[in-house]
């Protein structure tokens, strides 16, 4: 059901590479588009930022999410480290992190260039500085199939989608400081690396390993450092009775998390439709209108089926586990968005919100305090939708499984060591009395909504 014959992520590093030359990728070029090199080029380049700003502005969707998921007393500090891990990621994989996913990975490697930043091409700046545009400074700018930057601005904004998921399972209870530490090591180190593997055109990529977008490369990384990290934080004070008992600590703000999750669903537009890679041809476009259609079928389908499933299990619908069906659709036709068939997708984004509906309580069930529902979503969904490449789209499922297992234990393990480091040097958690004043007096000495005063405790 794919619509290419070159694995999906080998397309993720060489389809603009390979656009002049290649006619057996079945991919975009001057010749195929019936339009000039540096049109092809324009476009290409347009559809990374246009589709970047989009997948940008997910980072304001996982800040409003959050927010009206906590008490509001941890309000202004789960703003505060939305925006503070967006741009502590991206500084971090401009000097770092993308030369080890792109420059210079092995045939069948485990990890690219340790170099120190990632700048606009020679050609480019020739022809930027240039007096005159010559047809020979053009032609060494557009051979390349876009321009560079704009492929590192989209990739730069998957790292902090993923650095934002750790955010919301984390919330309430973890101290400022040490969380950006990790996001730190997040985008630099951790998930360059295991991207390498695929995106990077390492050894999963070798195996035929497939993930259109990233369920598993993006999402799944998210899940598991967010796992790693809840279970070294531990729960937050009064979650959980010594009964066993579930205690429930609803979110002040649902109206902001509903906004929250309808500004993911645009963004995701973005996420997923850029993962083409490519917009300088008919073949390309209709690629991504199938993508369109596909991300939101599969969205409105995890909605629905969390819906239908919450009201015959509790007897009323659930509007948290409706919001997390809807983002657990999307991740879960991040991996294909691709297929061909849009019945498809509805099947895939409606499992994917029957799972939300089932690890939600079976993680309290094992008292994982996750506060928004950010490893039901991100990383069991993640996992059923890479699964799904091999059950819809003619990958092998063995070598999806290979994969998963693979990003998830490099993953888990080593964000699993980077927690008790912090724990053990610096702490990671706030104490008792300032878990119940509130981070946003303990960490940040303010309050979200001061109108509310002593009232904002009892949330």
């Amino acid at each position: 059901m794919k619509l290419f014959s070159l694995p999906t992520p080998g397309r993720k590093i060489l389809v603009l590479t390979g656009l002049a030359a290649s006619t057996t990728l079945v991919l975009s070029n001057a010749a195929e588009a019936a339009v000039s090199e540096e049109t092809a080029f324009i476009f290409n380049t347009f559809s990374f930022l246009i589709h970047g700003v989009l997948v940008m502005w997910m980072a304001a969707g996982f800040a409003m999410l959050e927010s009206g998921l906590v008490r509001t007393k941890n309000t202004a500090a789960i703003c505060l480290k939305n925006i503070a891990l967006y741009s502590i990621a991206g500084i971090a994989y401009y000097l770092i992190g993308y030369n080890l996913m792109y420059v210079d990975v092995a045939p069948d490697g485990f990890i690219g260039s340790f170099s120190i930043f990632y700048n606009t091409s020679e050609a480019e700046l020739a022809l930027i500085g240039a007096d005159e545009a010559t047809d020979e400074l053009i032609a060494a700018v557009t051979s390349n199939g876009y321009s560079v930057m704009s492929d590192w601005f989209f990739q730069m904004v998957f790292v902090a989608t993923t650095a934002s998921i750790v955010s919301g399972a984390l919330a309430e209870r973890i101290k400022v400081w040490p969380f950006m530490i990790f996001i730190l090591v997040l985008a630099a180190f951790i998930y360059p690396i295991q991207a390498s593997w695929t995106w990077g055109q390492g050894w999963l990529t070798t195996m035929g390993f497939s993930d259109f977008a990233g369920s598993t490369i993006v999402h799944s990384v998210g899940g598991w450092a967010a796992l790693a990290g809840a279970l070294v934080l531990g729960a937050r004070k009064g979650k959980y009775g010594p009964d066993g008992r579930v205690n429930p600590l609803p979110g002040a703000n649902l109206p902001l998390a509903t906004l929250g999750t309808f500004i993911l669903w645009m963004g995701w537009f973005g996420f997923n439709g850029a993962s083409q890679l490519a917009m300088g041809s008919a073949l390309d476009v209709a690629a991504i209108a199938i993508i369109y259609v596909n991300t939101t079928l599969a969205a409105a389908a995890g909605v629905v089926a969390a819906m239908v499933l919450t009201q015959i299990l509790y007897k009323k619908m659930d509007l948290t586990m409706t919001l997390n069906g809807a983002l657990a659709g999307l991740v879960s036709i991040t991996a294909g968005p691709d297929v061909q068939h849009h019945g498809l997708a509805l099947i895939i984004g409606a499992v994917g919100g029957v799972i939300v509906v089932f690890a939600v309580p079976l993680l309290d069930k094992l008292k994982i305090d996750d506060v928004v529902g950010a490893i039901p979503v991100h990383l069991c969904a993640g996992i059923w939708g890479t699964l799904c490449v091999g059950i819809f789209g003619g990958a092998s499922i063995g070598t999806q499984i290979v994969g998963i297992a693979a990003i998830g234990a490099f993953t888990f393990g080593t964000s699993l060591v980077i927690w008790f480091a912090l724990k053990t040097a610096v702490g990671i958690r706030v104490s008792e009395e300032e878990e119940e004043m509130g981070l946003d007096k303990a960490e940040l000495g303010l309050e979200a909504y001061p109108e509310f005063g002593q009232g904002s405790q009892a949330f």
